[in-house]
């Protein structure tokens, strides 16, 4: 059984920046053909897809959020880190990592094994 475990500050002051770690077990993030995503809930506001870092190590990010986003990992310890700079209250929401086998879902059913979250809120 795969499991995803978000790990990382809950309180962010504005204009820092956000890194979060996703721990996998179960499953081989270099060799298990998924796309290890970050995903996102404001509050009072649906899923917001970040971006993945792939099996094979490339990067996609939402166009949104592309030039504040970045994905790596370390495959030494299974796992993959979101970083978010220059955040702003507009920031705050509850933070997912998760998995899918399809690198261009477009529906968040496609995926199949989410963390618990973790939320994470911007403030001074």
């Amino acid at each position: 059984q795969v499991q995803l475990q978000e790990s990382g500050p809950g309180l962010v002051k504005p204009s820092q920046t956000l890194s979060l770690t996703c721990s996998v077990s179960g499953g081989s993030i270099s060799t298990d053909v998924y796309y290890w995503s970050w995903i996102r809930r404001p509050p009072g506001k649906g899923l917001e897809w970040i971006g993945y870092i792939g099996y094979t190590g490339r990067t996609y990010y939402s166009p949104s959020l592309k030039s504040r986003t970045s994905i790596s990992r370390d495959t030494s310890k299974n796992q993959f880190t979101l970083q978010l700079s220059s955040v702003t209250p507009e920031d705050t929401a509850v933070y997912y990592c998760a998995r899918t086998p399809d690198p261009v879902a477009t529906n968040f059913d496609e995926y199949d094994f989410w963390g618990q979250g973790t939320q994470v809120t911007v403030s001074s």
